[in-house]
């Protein structure tokens, strides 16, 4: 694992669930090459996990401030965390 690498959170506000959101994440991140997750949250926002280099992190984040056609997206809260979760893949959860 790199040690230029990072992890951060994303949540994503908005029209964002029943868009395939969380599928088109998936495929975008994994097509940058990170790792991580993504989910539904019960408040009906997108949260996800994504670690990997700077620039395809912000890469993603760039692509979430707009998500798929279908998604209208309001805000993105973006935090750094700490530490490597050590991910192996980019899933969807739940």
């Amino acid at each position: 694992m790199n040690n230029n690498y990072k992890r951060v959170s994303m949540k994503v506000y908005g029209k964002v669930q029943g868009v395939f959101f969380r599928a088109s994440t998936q495929e975008k991140a994994q097509e940058l090459g990170l790792t991580g997750f993504v989910q539904n949250e019960p408040d009906g926002t997108v949260y996800l996990e994504a670690e990997g280099n700077p620039e395809t992190i912000a890469q993603l984040e760039t692509w979430a401030h707009h998500g798929p056609d279908r998604a209208r997206v309001e805000k993105v809260e973006v935090k750094e965390l700490d530490g490597l979760a050590g991910f192996n893949k980019f899933e969807q959860r739940r």
